[in-house]
């Protein structure tokens, strides 16, 4: 971790995505802005189509050619959205790491998981010897509460359950002990339990680390449960930017009160979360 403590670990300004379009540019993001300290957790939740995950994509800098973008990304005071492709891959998976929605389409079917992980480790850390590099991934396993992992890592992706998949893909970017970690829908294609015991080892492996940590999500519940602060979007816009207990409380926007109010069992919601995330893994869940 090589961030000062004493400035933002992560500062957008005025971001914006355009893509081109007949009636010309059309933003997808627009003139986004929020700041990140290190240790901290920021929840951007949305609809489908507000343009969450094309923020988290134009700040890891994996936007495709056709998009234009424009504003500042700083990681630790370093303007990093204008650095070239070359730089940024080593920034990608080394400072800034990414987990995505879909563990299965992002692990190669024909590979070990232990395997993909060392590869994207040693990506960063050429020098490093395969022994040195096998040990890492098995103690990165086990750091995300993977049983049997120095067995478990010569497994394909296919041994494993969804929930476990998820793991694999959350060992792989702590490999290499990144200052911030983005999470784009890390559990919406989990049930409930396993969801709980995903946000639960995202949250105990954020305090173990001191990284911070941008979750991308449509679901309020877990946003509630796990973010310190909250950007709001619709239609590329932030409408709302505040404290996650400011925001429950005392909402401003009229679109961030219709979201609230369309889960109306969000307390009980979230009350049972945490619950069956303190219980920790299920008997006979995960395998």
């Amino acid at each position: 971790m090589s961030s000062p403590s004493s400035a933002p670990l992560l500062e957008v300004e005025d971001l914006t995505v355009a893509f081109p379009s007949p009636a010309g540019p059309t933003d997808v993001v627009h003139e986004i802005s929020f700041t990140l300290d290190p240790g901290r957790s920021l929840g951007i939740v949305g609809e489908s189509g507000s343009g969450k995950s094309m923020t988290s994509l134009a700040i890891m800098g994996l936007l495709p050619p056709t998009a234009r973008r424009t504003g500042r990304v700083r990681l630790a005071g370093r303007e990093i959205s204008s650095l070239p492709e070359r730089q940024m891959r080593r920034i990608r998976g080394d400072r800034i790491a990414m987990i995505f929605q879909d563990p299965l389409s992002s692990l190669n079917p024909y590979y070990t998981v232990g395997l993909q992980i060392e590869e994207a480790y040693r990506a960063h850390r050429p020098n490093v010897t395969r022994r040195k590099a096998r040990q890492v991934v098995v103690e990165a396993m086990e750091r995300v509460q993977i049983t049997d992992a120095a067995r478990r890592v010569d497994h394909y992706p296919h041994q494993f359950s969804g929930g476990m998949r998820q793991r694999v893909m959350i060992a792989m970017a702590l490999s290499t002990e990144p200052d911030l970690i983005i999470a784009d829908e890390p559990t919406t294609a989990l049930d409930v339990t396993v969801q709980a015991q995903i946000l639960r080892l995202l949250r105990s492996v954020q305090q173990d680390t001191g990284a911070g940590l941008v979750l991308i999500t449509h679901d309020l519940a877990v946003v509630s449960e796990m973010a310190d602060d909250v950007v709001v979007m619709r239609s590329g816009q932030c409408v709302e930017y505040a404290g996650c207990e400011q925001l429950f409380s005392d909402p401003r926007h009229p679109y961030t009160c219709a979201l609230i109010d369309a889960v109306p069992q969000l307390e009980d919601d979230v009350g049972e979360l945490r619950a069956v995330g303190d219980a920790g893994p299920s008997r006979g869940g995960e395998r």
